[in-house]
């Protein structure tokens, strides 16, 4: 038995085989080769498994988001078969080149061809091509899609994941997350909050490739990691874990019964999640509605920027299934730790600070209103509310506002059928947002404070750091009194506060929430009903003024 000691981010204890996530875009090698007819054949082998995952991906795309958003995979099954993208490729592997090289040298040439067409359309298309030739290559190269190429459930290993890399993962193969970098509010631990996985960063060089494959159990409460456990660690962590079961199905008791404190203060629970793909725990876990529904992983997941189409879809998908629930769906926070290469953003020194979430969406009005529009859209299914990052200006917001009439408008003519009464809320995630909050609750439907960036921008601690734990800390009390300021100033202008950072789930500051005066607690769907036990356990006539007196 190996013990290997990590920080554990994500509670819960889960035992399966070590998977190392496998990370394709290597480089790739030029090469001679003297067999091209061989070569020819490996090629069209690899042409062939590339349309017949794409034909998949149709069906599948045809199935959960309807005929128009499927037909990109339709059009790139099209792009393999074009004859003067093939015989180029062949007639670059007949002169000795190896076929990973060929591909991707013609890929170039095509994107290249497009992207000097005056047709706006056509240049479009150079994006497509390279993601199908990426596609060709990494069969080539033997890089698994999506990262796990596992018939059984595994515990994922890894560095640390990108967002971008975190959508693409298949969930239903994940037991549970180790990785040897990281920090508490890394993606890959907000991903197995969400999904009520365990998860356990931090353990360095331990983590090592030759476990791969070896049985381990995980505790995410201790960091706990071992490998091929001996029997007293391994019926001691079992044992835990089925505690942990014993515990869930008490908590499961509480489903339908209300957030309400023994004094009777309401608060709404609601739910943060990536993608449609994450509401059946939403409902499972009884969330009362979406407090935060992360538009931007519908960009990370793509090649190119999604259409008003692929993202109405999504967002009418939330706001049926919610049933007149109220879904507050974020627009895009690209930026800063989440990057998509299609977007060309210049690097930054300090991309935290830098052009990121609501700045780009200013300076890139057409991307904006391509959101807008489907947001718009989607709002006859349900009750949509449309939430702004990194708001720090009253300009701001009065800027957006003129986009959102603008849309509005555009719709009207186009007889566009909208809600009307479409709230608009911003994220309190900067000092600069608390200072002006009675200003900007003047402006908006209600506030809601994302804490993860709060405390990074108050505390001045970088939230990915990986050695910076112990210096981010959330409970500081200038984080609290910042998120008291902001509660105040939105009851005075008559509107509701909320929290969908990752400190809404933790119960050691509810009662210290609910004296500050939060309205809302937005967070992991598993985090639902042991916050609905702990609310109902409150009297917050007790020690509110206690409380706010060691503010």
């Amino acid at each position: 038995m190996v013990l290997i000691q990590g920080k554990g981010v994500s509670k819960g204890v889960a035992a399966g085989p070590l998977y190392f996530y496998q990370r394709g875009g290597a480089e790739i090698v030029r090469t001679q080769i003297e067999d091209t007819e061989a070569e020819l054949a490996r090629f069209e082998e690899a042409r062939q498994t590339a349309m017949t995952q794409l034909q998949e991906l149709y069906e599948k795309a045809l199935a959960e988001v309807g005929e128009e958003s499927a037909a990109l995979f339709e059009a790139h099954q099209m792009m393999l078969e074009d004859m003067d993208y093939v015989e180029g490729i062949q007639d670059v592997i007949g002169s000795g080149v190896n076929a990973e090289a060929a591909v991707m040298e013609v890929a170039e040439q095509f994107a290249e061809m497009l992207l000097a067409m005056d047709d706006e359309y056509m240049q479009g298309r150079a994006a497509d091509v390279k993601d199908i030739s990426t596609r060709v290559v990494g069969i080539l190269s033997g890089a698994v899609a999506g990262g796990i190429d596992s018939e059984v459930p595994v515990i994922l290993a890894a560095d640390d994941l990108a967002p971008s890399e975190t959508v693409q993962l298949d969930k239903s193969k994940i037991l549970g997350f180790v990785t040897s970098g990281g920090s508490g509010n890394s993606h890959t631990a907000i991903l197995a909050r969400t999904m009520g996985i365990p998860a356990i960063i931090g353990v360095g060089e331990k983590l090592k490739e030759a476990y791969s494959g070896k049985d381990v159990i995980i505790d995410g409460e201790t960091g706990e990691v071992a490998v091929e456990a001996d029997e007293i660690t391994s019926e001691r962590l079992l044992k835990k874990q089925a505690k942990e079961r014993a515990l869930k199905e008490l908590l499961d008791q509480l489903k339908g019964q209300p957030n309400i404190t023994i004094d009777g203060k309401k608060v709404m629970v609601y739910c943060n999640i990536g993608s449609p793909d994450d509401l059946d725990a939403v409902l499972a876990n009884d969330g009362g509605g979406v407090g935060l529904f992360r538009s931007e992983f519908l960009y990370l997941q793509n090649d190119t920027y999604p259409t008003e189409e692929q993202q109405f879809r999504a967002y009418k998908t939330a706001a049926e299934r919610m049933g007149g629930k109220r879904v507050i769906i974020r627009t895009l926070d690209i930026g800063a730790d989440k990057q998509a290469d299609y977007f060309q953003l210049e690097k930054e020194e300090n991309p935290a600070m830098g052009l990121r979430a609501i700045r780009i969406c200013l300076t890139r009005p057409e991307v904006f209103k391509t959101q807008l529009r489907a947001l718009y859209r989607a709002s006859v299914y349900g009750k949509i509310a449309i939430m702004f990052p990194m708001i720090t200006s009253v300009w701001e917001v009065r800027e957006i506002k003129r986009i959102c009439q603008a849309v509005q408008a555009e719709l009207r003519a186009e007889e566009i059928p909208f809600d009307e009464q479409v709230e608009l809320g911003i994220m309190i995630e900067t000092p600069a947002s608390v200072m002006m909050s009675d200003q900007l609750a003047k402006e908006v439907d209600f506030f809601s404070v994302g804490t993860n960036d709060l405390t990074q921008y108050t505390l001045a601690v970088d939230r990915q750091g990986n050695n910076l734990d112990r210096f981010f800390d959330a409970h500081h009390p200038a984080v609290l009194r910042m998120i008291k300021q902001a509660a105040d100033n939105a009851h005075k202008a008559g509107i509701w506060l909320g929290i969908c950072g990752e400190l809404g789930a933790d119960t050691s500051l509810t009662e210290t929430f609910l004296a500050i005066g939060v309205d809302e607690l937005s967070v992991s769907p598993s985090a639902v009903l042991p916050l609905r036990s702990v609310i109902r356990s409150i009297d917050t006539r007790k020690n509110s003024e206690e409380i706010l007196a060691n503010l």
